[in-house]
C-alpha cells in the first residue's frame, strides 16, 4: 500500500479537501485504484451532532456514518463508496483506546498518548486503507490521507506524531507528503509573498515531517522567482512546487495538477512509475470546458434557515466558483450543478432565508420581506432542503404553497417533503392545525410524527441513517421514470420524523400521491402531485449520491422541469446523464456534435444547449434546448 498525506499550513480553508480529491482523480486516471481517509482532530465522535454554523454540512454514507463533508467530495470525485471508518476523529481514537483499557487489553500498563494513542492512529489507518471502496476485490493501490486543520494546532499534535512514526514505519517509496500552503499577494505592492509558506514548512519539519511536494494556493500562477525562493528555503525541488491558482470552476483542479505533472512527482516518490500510465482525463476536460461555456441561466431558489452563513455558504457560492472553498458549500448546490451541466444550463442559486418570507418579517423588515418574495417569484424552480428545528418553518411552508399553486417546479428533501405534506393538509384538506410533532408536540393533527425507533434523550447516531430501499408503488410517476423505470432505489437517509402513516389514506383521497414507500409499506419515502409539472418530495437525501458525470435523478428532474426539458427527459432519462461529445471553439463556445439517426453530423455552431433524443429542439419560448 502506498500513502499520500495532504496537510495544510498558514490558514484553514485553503482547499486541502479539493487538493486531496484532485490528487485521487489524477492517480485514478493513471490507472491506479485509490481510497481516501479524512482525519478530523476534533473531539466529537463524528460530525452528526455538529451544527452547520460550526463545521458545514454533514455527509451521510451508505453504512449510516455521519462524517465530514470532505468524504462526500472524495466519493463524488473518485466515484467510490466510503465507510464511517474512513473518517478518523480524536473522539473515535480516544474512545477506541479507552475501551481497550477498560477491557484490560493493556495488561496494567499506563495508557499514554505515546505510544498508545499514536499506535491506535497508525493501526486504524492501515486497517481502513485496505478496505475496497470501488466495488472491486482486494485493496487499493494508493490511500490519500487528508489531515484536517492547520499545522501547529494543539489538537493535531497526536496525529502529527503518529504520521511521523507512520512514514518511518512504511518506509521510503511508500509515503508522500503533500503540503498545501498560502502564497498571498499584498495589494499594496502586488507581490507574491513566500514567508508564510516558509514558516509553515519550517513548523512542519520541526514536528518530524518533511514535505515532498508543495502545493501553493494563490490568486495567480506563481512567478518563477517565487518558485526559486521556495525551492531555496523550503528544500523542495522546483518540479515538485505546484501552483493551484484561482479557476473558473472546480473541475479544473485535477487538470492543473496534470498540466504541472504533479502525478509524475507523486509516482516517482512512490516508485510507481513503471506501473501507472499517462492520466486519461478527457471527460474531466470536457466537463470543465463545458461548464465554462454555459451562459443560459436557470434560477433555483434555495429556501432554508442557514442561508445567513455568509462565510460558510453565501460567500463561497460564486457564479464563477473561483474559490476553492466551493467544496464546502451545501451538498445540494453541488447536486444542482451536476444536473444543470447535464442540461447544459448555467446554474444561478438565489438564497432565500425562509424567515424573510414570513408575515412577521413584513412588519419588522419590509425590505427583506419584499426582496425574499421577489427572489422566490423570480425563480424557475424551488428547492427546500432538509433541516432541524422550527425556526423559519412557516416561511418554508409558504414557499411550498407558492410552488404548488403557481405550478413552479418544487423539490423538497427530508424536512422539505414534510413541509409540503403539512402545507397540503392545511391548504387543500383544510386541516388548519396540521403540523409536525417536531414543531408542536401537542398538535391535534400530527401530519409528521416521531419515529418509534428513535431516541429523544441521545442525539448522536440515533436517527434513521444510511442507505435504505424505497419501492415504487406505481410505475407511471415522474420519480420512477427519472430513475429509469426501476422497481426500487437505494438512497441515503438522515431523519427522526416521518409522515404519519395513519393519515396517508386521507392524503391520497385528497390527491397527494405517495409513490414511494419502504419495504413495510408504512414509511412514506416519495410524494408527488400528479397534476403538477414537477412537485416532488423525498424523505431521503438524493444529493449524497450525485456525481459530476452521474447527476441525481431527482435533481435532474428539478432542473429539467425548470428549463422546459422535463417531458423529453422522461421519455429517455439516460441522455442527459451522459457527457455530450463536442469541442470548444477558438472563442470559447462549446460546439456539441449533433447526432441524427445514430450518425454524427459534425459540429453545430449553436451555443451550448441540450441534446435530447438525438436532436435539438426549441421550447415554447423559442430557446434551443
Amino acid at each position: 500500500m502506498k500513502y499520500v498525506l495532504v496537510t495544510g499550513g498558514v490558514v484553514s480553508g485553503l482547499g486541502k479537501g479539493v487538493t486531496a480529491s484532485s490528487i485521487g482523480v489524477v492517480l485514478k486516471a493513471c490507472g491506479l485504484r485509490v481510497t481516501s481517509i479524512k482525519i478530523d482532530p476534533y473531539l466529537n465522535t463524528d460530525a452528526g451532532t455538529m451544527s452547520p454554523f460550526e463545521h458545514g454540512e454533514v455527509f451521510v454514507l451508505d453504512d449510516g456514518g455521519e462524517v465530514d463533508l470532505d468524504l462526500g467530495n472524495y466519493e463524488r470525485f473518485l466515484d467510490i463508496k466510503l465507510t464511517r471508518d474512513n473518517n478518523i476523529t480524536t473522539g473515535k481514537i480516544y474512545q477506541y483506546v479507552l475501551d481497550k483499557e477498560r477491557r484490560g487489553d493493556y495488561l496494567g500498563k499506563t495508557v499514554q498518548v505515546v505510544p498508545h494513542i499514536t499506535d491506535a492512529i497508525q493501526e486504524w489507518i492501515e486497517r481502513v486503507a485496505v478496505i475496497p471502496v470501488d466495488g472491486k476485490e482486494g485493496p487499493a493501490d494508493v490511500c490519500v490521507i487528508e489531515l484536517g486543520g492547520t499545522i501547529g494546532d494543539i489538537e493535531s499534535m497526536p496525529f502529527i506524531e503518529a504520521l511521523g512514526q507512520f512514514s518511518y514505519h512504511v518506509g521510503p517509496g511508500n509515503f508522500c507528503l503533500v503540503h498545501v500552503s498560502l502564497v498571498p499577494v499584498l495589494n499594496v505592492v502586488g507581490e507574491q509573498k513566500t514567508k508564510p509558506t516558509q514558516h509553515s514548512v519550517r513548523g512542519l519539519r520541526g514536528l518530524g515531517l518533511t514535505p515532498n511536494i508543495l502545493v501553493c494556493r494563490s490568486a495567480k500562477v506563481l512567478d518563477e522567482n517565487v518558485k526559486e525562493k521556495l525551492l531555496q528555503f523550503c528544500h523542495v525541488p522546483a518540479a515538485n512546487i505546484i501552483t493551484l491558482n484561482d479557476v473558473t470552476n472546480i473541475w479544473h483542479i485535477p487538470l492543473l495538477l496534470r498540466d504541472q505533472k504533479a502525478h509524475e512527482a507523486i509516482l516517482k516518490i512512490l516508485n510507481l512509475q513503471g506501473v501507472a500510465r499517462q492520466p486519461k482525463l478527457e471527460e474531466w476536460t470536457d466537463r470543465a470546458k463545458l461548464c465554462d461555456a454555459l451562459h443560459d441561466p436557470v434560477r433555483i431558489a434555495m429556501v432554508g434557515k442557514y442561508t445567513g452563513l455568509s462565510d460558510s455558504y453565501l460567500s463561497v457560492w460564486k457564479v464563477n466558483m473561483s474559490s476553492y472553498q466551493f467544496m464546502h458549500t451545501l451538498m445540494h448546490e453541488q447536486a444542482l450543478l451536476h444536473a444543470t451541466v447535464a442540461c447544459h444550463k448555467k446554474l444561478v442559486v438565489d438564497w432565500v432565508p425562509s424567515t424573510d418570507l414570513e408575515d412577521d418579517t413584513a412588519k419588522e423588515a419590509p425590505d427583506a420581506y419584499k426582496a425574499a418574495w421577489n427572489l422566490l417569484k423570480g425563480a424557475d424552480g424551488i428547492l427546500v432542503p432538509g433541516g432541524f428545528g422550527d425556526r423559519g418553518v412557516q416561511g418554508k411552508i409558504l414557499a411550498a404553497k407558492y410552488a404548488r399553486e403557481n405550478n413552479v417546479p418544487y423539490l423538497g428533501i427530508c424536512l422539505g417533503m414534510q413541509i409540503a405534506v403539512i402545507e397540503f393538509a392545511r391548504s387543500v384538506m383544510n386541516l388548519r392545525d396540521a403540523n409536525s410533532a417536531e414543531f408542536d408536540p401537542d398538535t391535534r393533527t400530527p401530519c409528521v410524527v416521531f419515529m418509534p425507533e428513535g431516541s429523544k434523550t441521545h442525539m448522536g447516531g440515533t436517527m434513521r441513517l444510511g442507505s435504505r430501499r424505497t419501492y415504487f408503488q406505481v410505475t407511471d410517476c415522474k420519480a420512477a421514470k427519472l430513475y429509469g423505470n426501476v422497481s426500487y432505489v437505494d438512497e441515503r437517509h438522515r431523519h427522526r420524523y416521518e409522515v404519519n402513516p395513519d393519515m396517508v389514506p386521507e392524503f391520497e383521497s385528497a390527491g397527494l400521491a405517495f409513490v414511494g414507500k419502504d419495504e413495510t409499506g408504512k414509511r412514506m419515502e416519495i410524494i408527488e402531485l400528479p397534476a403538477h409539472p414537477y412537485f416532488v418530495g423525498v424523505q431521503f437525501h438524493p444529493e449524497f449520491k450525485s456525481r459530476p458525470g452521474q447527476p441525481s435523478a431527482l435533481f435532474l428532474g428539478l432542473i429539467a422541469a425548470s428549463c422546459g426539458q422535463l417531458d423529453a427527459l422522461l421519455q429517455n432519462p439516460s441522455h442527459l446523464s451522459k457527457p455530450i461529445p463536442g469541442r470548444i471553439s477558438s472563442n470559447g463556445v462549446f460546439l456539441p456534435k449533433v447526432y441524427q439517426n445514430g450518425h454524427q453530423k459534425g459540429h453545430t455552431h449553436m451555443p451550448a444547449k441540450s441534446l435530447v433524443n438525438g436532436n435539438y429542439y426549441s421550447n415554447a419560448n423559442g430557446v434551443h434546448v
